[in-house]
């Protein structure tokens, strides 16, 4: 970490953009930008938002402690300052700085896209282990070194906690980082100041258009990653249509990879079943055979982009297929809650229109009768995807019940209409509206028969709900297993 600290002088090398630096120098610690976490030795960084600026909050930081502050206009306060035209893109240069430039010292990849980040990452990092790389991961499902824990808030946590995150693992001995980079984490300068050894592009669908507007600007803030200034490399899935265009415009060397063939990694001989999926690997130079135990082609597209990006980082095929081969179930992707009932239980996190499709069409392949899905979407988030949501399910499903997903400030049956406008629009759809989740999950398992694939989308890993302002704890998987325990099998 900083040890006893960065002279502010040296720190402002390291930020762009400064207009000015006032008072004395002294020695920084810690970053934050919150004033209340502001102590003795930290820079605090006023934020302008949407519904607060950080630079009313000074003198509390001040008062608090803090050494010196980061502003866009000079305080008047009796601490030294940097003055520059954009507070939060500084802010991650700052806490580089101050936490000994830690991507210096590791390799670090990232993976972006809408969806697969978490998978790519949990694949790259059982391949990784199966070499004996010491790797850190950082992403939806939290921060963490090996085993152990490191708390985080987002997918790609705020600048300064990042930073910190790669120091205190850059101290632990880890070799290789794997982050999930949102598209919020690149638009918002979370992932600003990391140079990335290699980056890694799924795919990309609608989604976060609350917040981006539209799919061009959703693609834009994506691109960012691919350029030489940002990355040595990239690994672009060109199965995806997106992808293919990224490869055409990225400004750094690229590895193409496609299920579909054509493409700097490929694979042949696809086969799946229940229990996972086969496949042989094909590269440029070489190729590999894994046994993959996750279902879905989808996955197999995941798989590639690790292996790719594997590639990039050193690893040879007999590590990357042993790693493939090894990797553990993921937490709500693609989970198949094991049972000992005559039909499957799957829980996924699925909750854009492309994943439903996805994972929806993976099942269908593999059910031998029908397939029963439970979707819901989430509140104060892209509403128009909601009926495309609901038309996906109720094509692509024998019967679809619609209920509740987070509905944080908006009214669940509101929503739950919106998808079923969708959804009702298809021919011989057959839906349910069931907003509770318990008593739809329940409704779903029941009228299960030999041969189904229930599939509960939406939730994941996730172990609360979020409405009104409050998060209530509910975890799919454990209300899949309830659900289960409380049939009778004997009876049906």
């Amino acid at each position: 970490m900083a040890g006893m600290g960065v002279p502010l002088s040296q720190i402002a090398q390291h930020v762009p953009d400064v207009t000015e630096i006032v008072g004395p120098d002294v020695l920084i610690s810690d970053v934050v930008h919150d004033s209340r976490e502001a102590t003795t030795g930290t820079l605090f960084v006023a934020i302008p938002g949407e519904n607060h600026d950080g630079h009313d909050f000074v003198t509390g930081a001040v008062e608090s402690g803090a050494s010196a502050i980061l502003v866009e206009r000079a305080q008047p306060v009796g601490v030294p300052q940097i003055v520059v035209p954009d507070a939060r893109k500084a802010m991650a240069f700052a806490a580089r700085a101050v936490f000994g430039m830690p991507d210096k010292h590791l390799a670090i990849a990232g993976v972006t896209g809408t969806n697969g980040k978490t998978t790519v990452t949990h694949m790259l990092e059982s391949i990784l282990t199966t070499a004996g790389v010491s790797v850190g991961v950082v992403g939806t499902l939290g921060a963490r070194i090996g085993t152990t824990p490191i708390p985080t808030a987002r997918t790609t946590p705020e600048a300064t906690d990042l930073q910190r995150i790669l120091g205190t693992m850059r101290d632990a001995g880890v070799r290789v980082v794997l982050i999930e980079v949102s598209s919020h984490a690149i638009e918002l300068h979370r992932s600003d100041a990391i140079h990335f050894s290699v980056v890694g592009f799924t795919n990309l669908s609608q989604d976060h258009l609350d917040f981006h507007g539209d799919m061009e600007a959703y693609f834009a803030v994506k691109s960012r990653l691919f350029d030489s200034d940002t990355s040595d490399r990239g690994v672009i899935n060109i199965g995806d249509q997106w992808g293919e265009r990224l490869h055409r415009a990225a400004d750094l060397e690229t590895t193409t990879v496609s299920i579909a063939g054509d493409a700097d990694v490929s694979v042949v001989n696809l086969g799946a079943t229940a229990g996972g999926t086969s496949f042989r690997v094909v590269t440029s130079e070489d190729f590999f055979d894994v046994q993959l135990p996750l279902i879905g082609d989808f996955n197999v597209s995941n798989a590639l982009v690790a292996s790719g990006m594997a590639l990039e980082l050193g690893m040879g095929p007999s590590a990357i297929a042993t790693g493939l081969c090894n990797v553990e179930p993921i937490r709500g992707r693609m989970e198949v809650v094991a049972h000992d009932g005559p039909f499957t239980v799957v829980v996924d996190y699925a909750h854009t229109p492309d994943a439903i499709a996805v994972v929806l069409g993976s099942l269908r392949r593999l059910a031998q009768g029908r397939v029963i899905s439970l979707i819901g979407a989430g509140g104060d988030r892209d509403s128009a995807k909601r009926s495309i949501m609901g038309a996906i399910a109720a094509r692509m499903s024998d019967v679809t019940l619609i209920t509740t997903d987070n509905p944080r400030n908006e009214d669940p049956h509101a929503i739950a209409d919106e998808i079923f406008r969708g959804a009702d629009a298809q021919p011989n759809a057959d839906v349910e509206i069931i907003i509770d989740r318990r008593a739809a999950i329940r409704r779903g398992i029941s009228m299960a028969e030999t041969g189904d694939i229930v599939v509960v989308l939406g939730k994941g890993h996730e172990q609360g709900q979020e409405a009104g302002g409050v998060t209530v704890p509910f975890d799919d998987r454990q209300e899949v297993r309830e659900a289960l325990r409380l049939m009778d099998w004997h009876t049906r």
